[in-house]
């Protein structure tokens, strides 16, 4: 009996995967542990097992398809065997969505040499489903995907249908190069590039002179997975809070000498591997925990204060921007805030980590020093109120306590809040509370 492979749960916040590849093929044989897939939630990057033993019988999704969870997304059974798909698969092809007297092929190449208005009504009336990924690859090449032959489950078109469509499925806007007395373009979506204008007959070198060098050559890409994400929630912060970015630093001698005293001790004590970035976390945390507004949710109105702060590490992965929480984070001292920090980063660059794990945090910290910034304002992760941007340590003149010239080494920090729940003169005070701690961070640490 066919049996349903579905897109799995992966985290209790996941409500739709990104099919990033297939790792089978229709016909092929799996067993249980067998992956068949790779998928994309908004934070990691997951295996989908089989589940079950047999033959693969179809595939339902084309690789770029984002898939609600539970969605069935492949077929397994005896070969040969027929089956049915569920209503979530997509929808069928109806019976009658083209006559019966004449193929798909045929009936695309009738509609093409109809006039324009012809070709949009017979368009119109098609009623075959395509992947959303096939109709983004039909959009870039200029196909109409209504007058392509689906080669899918039920007549689905799917990816490979539109890259094998015949000319005659494109319309006015998607001619291609010959047609128009111009050469083929093999640049994204067929798109003409220097190579291409470089090879071409005079006709088309007298236009490529003619445009001259504007605008140059042009890469386009979708934003998918954990970039579209992220754009959302940009987005989505900018404009439902308030912001405000205050600026301020602190002596960072004390910060540098610790972390020396650390990185040369025993690495029995456990300390050794402790980071400038730890070390100010662990302030950011003390810090936080004196002003519970910053360590909040806002949302609908509502003001939520936690009395442990769960704090939010920003953190640059190869798949964009991540941000894992560390639970009970002012519960830690600074050995276990730092292993617990390294062991969520490691996890989050290697697309391993749990999606429940990229959710909750109710303060965050983003840490730029280590590429030189020295100033940046950074965008809230909605609903927090607050977020702290750590900057580079910098050389300043400063005057010493026998009114000498000194060259001293501060820390930068930039931190913006929502201004519905957080006063100027309430970020101040955070701020001046956190440099204290920075400043006398080795008596913090046994406080």
């Amino acid at each position: 009996m066919a049996q349903f492979v579905v897109m799995p749960k992966a985290g209790n916040s996941v409500e739709s995967c990104i099919l990033l590849s297939w790792q089978v093929a229709v016909g092929d044989a799996v067993e249980e542990a067998s992956i068949l897939c790779e998928a994309e939630t908004d934070k990691s990057t997951i295996e989908v097992p089989a589940g079950v033993s047999g033959t693969v019988l179809a595939l339902i999704a084309d690789p770029g398809d984002e898939i609600p969870v539970m969605d069935v997304i492949a077929v397994v059974g005896e070969p040969g065997e027929s089956f049915e798909l569920p209503e979530s698969a997509g929808p069928p092809v109806p019976e009658q969505a083209a006559p019966p007297t004449a193929s798909a092929p045929a009936a695309a190449s009738a509609a093409s040499d109809a006039p324009a208005p012809a070709l949009e009504a017979a368009a119109g009336e098609s009623s075959v489903a395509a992947s959303p990924y096939a109709r983004s690859l039909a959009q870039d090449r200029g196909v109409d995907w209504r007058l392509v032959p689906g080669s899918g489950p039920h007549g689905r078109v799917i990816a490979r249908d539109v890259e094998t469509a015949p000319a005659t499925t494109r319309g006015a806007r998607g001619l291609t190069g010959a047609a128009a007395g111009m050469p083929e373009g093999t640049g994204l979506g067929g798109r003409l590039t220097r190579a291409d204008l470089a090879a071409s007959p005079p006709a088309a070198a007298g236009l490529a002179a003619a445009d001259g060098e504007f605008p140059g050559a042009v890469t386009e890409s979708r934003l998918t997975g954990v970039r579209k994400i992220v754009a959302e929630r940009m987005m989505h912060s900018v404009s439902s809070t308030a912001t405000v970015t205050y600026t301020s630093s602190a002596p960072a001698s004390a910060l540098l000498a610790l972390r020396a005293r650390f990185k040369a001790s025993d690495p029995a004590m456990g300390v050794d591997a402790v980071t400038l970035g730890d070390l100010v976390n662990f302030a950011a945390v003390r810090a936080a925990t004196r002003h519970p507004v910053f360590s909040a949710h806002l949302e609908d109105g509502i003001l939520r204060t936690f009395e442990d702060v769960h704090l939010g590490i920003a953190v640059d992965t190869p798949r964009g921007l991540l941000v894992p929480t560390v639970r009970f984070a002012s519960r830690m001292g600074l050995r276990e805030l730092a292993a617990h920090t390294k062991s969520l980063i490691g996890e989050a660059q290697s697309g391993g980590i749990n999606p429940d794990l990229l959710s909750g945090a109710t303060f965050t910290v983003s840490n730029l020093g280590a590429f030189g910034i020295e100033s940046f304002s950074p965008i809230i992760n909605a609903p927090q109120t607050a977020i702290l941007g750590v900057d580079a340590i910098s050389t300043r003149a400063a005057i010493g306590a026998a009114g000498e010239l000194v060259a001293e080494q501060r820390i930068g920090f930039s931190l913006t809040a929502d201004h519905r729940v957080i006063d100027g003169a309430d970020a101040a005070r955070f701020l001046r509370d956190l440099t204290t701690v920075i400043a006398e961070i080795d008596l913090a640490i046994v406080g």
